[in-house]
């Protein structure tokens, strides 16, 4: 399992350079004009684990398969999208297929790239996109329970809990909050999120910033920090055009580069963590002769489910999980010292999988 981030921002924040980084490609085009992006370019990449390369030289695996995460890249919004404005239509219906939101936001002066509403204000800007997508949210709710109001009258519970849910919704965002910030009991949380609101959604803001600024930020990126922590969302601070430059070298040349830029790793790492983060997501492995591979689950996910991630059959047939820790496996120099150490065990279905497990499955095929 991995996840779909939307990149969001305003025209002219940097989305497009950001995803030419991420994805190590140049298919996105980066230019200054809005809308450049039409349609969404959608990106695999790689998540980066040093752990995977450790564990494939102790087992001497043949291949290394890290897990994958996808990001796509969204066309502009300006003011007036949750009314069509632009490409607001078409914008607001590619956020809604996503899991996550990047919201790309200006923290640089330059003058050689216009912005579209005249100012650099990351904060406003991030305002601005919020409204459209509440707007939008309160559009949606006010025709969705008008359509609920028949099905309500016949005593049909699945609906009376849709409404439940879309009214909790509605009240928040009449507030001027985004439904994020709505406390859902765990009871409702499947069915909140097949509601698939746009402002329910987990937002990571990332600062674009100036080349000097990559390493520590600025005062318009710690004002985006400061907003995030009001709303316990999450901030990273990038410089796209330093990421796009350092994708295209070799890993050797990149890590100098890094270091010159008295940056100790690439900004796509810290954008993954905080994204894993957001969604709450963790990674086990599986490990042997022919392959060394990383797999990704919800954290408190059980043992059978995190074998169906692999193949149904795993999760239907399960029986049970031997497992070794991270940490154990390296210490034991492999599965026979950790062994030896006592390290070695075995899990039965209500086994809730730990970030960094090294995990072989046993089922009925």
């Amino acid at each position: 399992m991995g996840f779909r981030m939307g990149i969001v921002g305003l025209p002219n924040v940097g989305k497009s350079t950001l995803f030419n980084a991420l994805t190590r490609t140049a298919a996105a085009q980066a230019a200054n004009f809005p809308f450049c992006t039409i349609e969404p370019n959608v990106g695999e990449v790689a998540v980066p684990d040093p752990r995977l390369e450790k564990l494939a030289v102790i087992a001497g695996s043949r291949q290394i398969i890290p897990t994958r995460m996808t990001f796509v890249d969204i066309a502009g919004l300006v003011r007036g999208a949750s009314k069509g404005e632009g490409l607001g239509n078409q914008f607001l219906a590619n956020i809604r297929e996503c899991d996550a939101i990047a919201h790309v936001l200006r923290c640089f002066e330059d003058g050689d790239i216009t912005h579209i509403e005249g100012r650099i204000d990351p904060v406003a800007d991030a305002e601005t996109i919020e409204t459209e997508l509440m707007l939008a949210d309160l559009e949606s709710i006010e025709r969705r329970r008008a359509n609920l109001a028949r099905k309500l009258k016949g005593g049909d519970k699945e609906s009376a809990d849709q409404d439940r849910l879309l009214a909790l919704a509605q009240a928040a965002l009449n507030e001027g909050r985004p439904a994020r910030m709505v406390k859902v009991a765990e009871d409702d949380q499947k069915q909140w999120r097949i509601l698939q609101l746009l402002t329910a959604k987990p937002v990571l803001y990332v600062c674009n910033v100036e080349e000097a600024a990559a390493a520590r930020g600025n005062s318009q990126s710690a004002r985006v920090a400061e907003m995030a922590k009001a709303q316990g969302a999450a901030s990273v601070v990038i410089s796209a055009r330093i990421e796009e430059e350092i994708s295209q070298l070799p890993d050797d040349e990149a890590a100098m580069f890094l270091e010159e830029m008295g940056l100790h790793e690439a900004g796509l790492d810290r954008l993954i963590r905080a994204g894993y983060e957001l969604l709450g997501l963790q990674t086990y492995f599986t490990i042997g002769p022919k392959e060394a591979r990383a797999w990704t689950i919800p954290k408190g996910t059980l043992a059978p489910q995190a074998a169906g991630v692999i193949h149904g059959d795993f999760e239907r047939g399960f029986i049970r999980a031997e497992t070794v820790a991270y940490d154990d496996y390296i210490a034991g120099d492999g599965e026979a010292g950790a062994k030896e150490a006592g390290k070695f065990r075995v899990e039965g279905k209500g086994y809730e999988v730990q970030d960094g497990d090294v995990l072989h499955f046993l089922f009925n095929g």
